[in-house]
């Protein structure tokens, strides 16, 4: 792996860089990572293959059998990893069934192209709920969504979202574009 590789994946970790690592050396920091990259890989070899032999499984079991197990046996981060094997469709019909907070916790597993995908092809009432708990408890998640999301979803948002009465409030807004794409609805 390479460097900017390594710092993406510390950084997908949300996890703080200790400080020690700013006092070694570029060419020890290097070392570090390298050898954090072969850990890693020696530690998840063969889990991307393991994510897709659960997806293709889950396909034979039914929902009100696997959802329940599912909760309270996978870990969100695990789940998130069969749900990038499944496909959208199939992952957006589980979304349906699975109880929100736990659907909320999986989505930080996966990258906002596919939760739009997944949360464009949910029942409405399902996607509405989803959309109205992800702006109340994540809003910048939530963000990060609906910048891949179609318009029809950008107007649920745009009747559950509060936004600043001032433009002004938003010039330095990484999401101001999308901001005003969602006022125009409102």
């Amino acid at each position: 792996m390479n460097t900017s590789t390594s710092e993406n994946n510390l950084q997908d970790t949300a996890t703080p860089k200790p400080d020690i690592l700013h006092r070694l050396s570029p060419g020890e920091q290097e070392q570090l990572r390298a050898y954090i990259d072969h850990i890693i890989r020696e530690k998840t070899d063969g889990i991307e293959e393991l994510y897709q032999a659960i997806a293709m499984i889950a396909k034979y079991i039914p929902r009100f059998v696997l959802i329940p197990l599912m909760v309270d046996h996978i870990r969100p981060a695990i789940a998130a990893g069969v749900c990038r094997h499944m496909g959208i469709e199939q992952s957006a019909g589980y979304a349906n069934d699975l109880p929100l907070e736990y659907f909320s916790e999986v989505s930080k597993h996966l990258d906002d192209v596919t939760m739009a995908g997944v949360v464009g092809r949910m029942k409405k009432h399902q996607a509405e709920k989803f959309i109205h708990y992800e702006l109340q408890h994540h809003l910048l998640h939530m963000f990060e969504i609906a910048e891949h999301l179609d318009e029809r979803m950008l107007s649920i948002i745009a009747r559950h979202v509060t936004l600043p009465e001032h433009s002004d409030d938003l010039l330095e807004h990484p999401h101001r574009e999308l901001i005003r794409r969602i006022r125009d609805k409102q």
